[in-house]
């Protein structure tokens, strides 16, 4: 699942950088270790002054969450994982009280006279 968002900003990388053979290449081109990935995720976050704690692992969490918050179903959100089972799914999403503060009581259909 790619937003054109991101899909246009990888367009321009791509006409800029030119990549060989993965999409974001190391400055001597192969693909980038899991340790320089973190390296660079941490860069940006003291770039953008974000001082919450967070790894790259906190992208695929909050990705899961938002879905859920903006009501997708936990199946959909199962399969763009690639979970094989509903319970390692509900691990990375959590119960958010904006979600559980949107839910109308069944007894509020009913008309009291």
């Amino acid at each position: 699942m790619l937003s054109e968002n991101a899909l246009k900003l990888l367009r321009e990388y791509y006409k800029l950088y030119k990549p060989k053979d993965y999409i974001i290449e190391g400055q001597k081109g192969g693909k980038y270790s899991p340790k320089s990935v973190q390296n660079i995720f941490k860069a940006a976050l003291e770039k953008a002054d974000i001082k919450k704690k967070a790894t790259v692992h906190t992208l695929r969490r909050s990705f899961a969450t938002h879905l859920l918050d903006e009501g997708t179903d936990i199946r959909y959100i199962q399969e763009l994982l690639g979970h094989r089972k509903l319970e390692t799914t509900q691990i990375y999403t959590h119960v958010s009280s904006h979600l559980i503060n949107k839910i109308k009581s069944p007894a509020d259909d009913f008309i009291i006279e």
